[in-house]
């Protein structure tokens, strides 16, 4: 039986985006795996809804680079190849990179607070070896700056790319990055905005810097992984 959300979990409202983001979470958990064919008829059961809104649901995992869709055969989890990583962490690095220049100038006391806070479950999560959970207050950490940006273009070109960043790493299972020095690099980020002023091209520099440095962990595994 499958762990997803059931129909009383989802709003009325916007029902093609409630199941999207239902689906994406039980993709990036592992109960889909590449490959795998999201069937239509079982998950329209499951959630109780007809075609469209679910069709819609995948057109957006699509957007998202999660799924595949093939004409007359169905929508497919997308499998992830060293060539998606090797395209998307240096596009990602350079826009959030960009992203972070732009906060600099917006930063207050208030995301600051937010990102303070983040970061000591980062540490608890580093400490318990709890990888989802580091993961979980990651995310929210880069987001806080990020919606600083100001760039709605930008914006949006992220939340897709830091999508399909949480993707790959969960695609591989036994992939297991140094979190104490990730943990470390996010402390020496922080330290940057709370600078008075914060430089913007040291804070740009020092966030594309981290995600170059994870391209190269992860490539680095990918090879012993690939031999192995």
């Amino acid at each position: 039986m499958l762990a997803l959300k059931s129909i009383n979990e989802i709003k009325p409202s916007g029902l093609g985006d409630q199941v999207a983001r239902a689906l994406a979470e039980a993709i990036l958990e592992g109960e889909f795996k590449g490959g795998d064919q999201l069937l239509e008829m079982e998950l329209q059961a499951h959630f109780g809804i007809s075609r469209s809104p679910l069709r819609e649901a995948f057109r957006e995992l699509e957007k998202q680079g999660l799924v595949v869709i093939v004409p007359r055969k169905g929508t497919y989890v997308k499998r992830i190849t060293r060539k998606d990583i090797e395209e998307h962490f240096p596009v990602r690095a350079e826009l959030e990179g960009l992203a972070a220049r732009l906060a600099a100038s917006h930063i207050n006391q208030t995301a600051l607070d937010v990102m303070g806070d983040l970061l000591e479950k980062m540490r608890d999560a580093v400490r318990s070896g709890d990888t989802k959970t580091y993961y979980s207050n990651h995310l929210l950490f880069h987001e806080t700056f990020i919606n600083l940006a100001g760039n709605e273009l930008l914006l949006g070109l992220l939340k897709n790319l830091r999508m399909q960043s949480l993707w790959h790493r969960f695609s591989y299972q036994y992939y297991q990055e140094d979190l104490r020095k990730a943990f470390e690099v996010h402390g020496e980020i922080l330290d940057l905005f709370r600078a008075s002023p914060p430089v913007p091209e040291a804070v740009g520099r020092k966030v594309a810097e981290h995600i170059h440095v994870a391209l190269e962990r992860f490539l680095t595994y990918l090879d012993d992984y690939e031999q192995g």
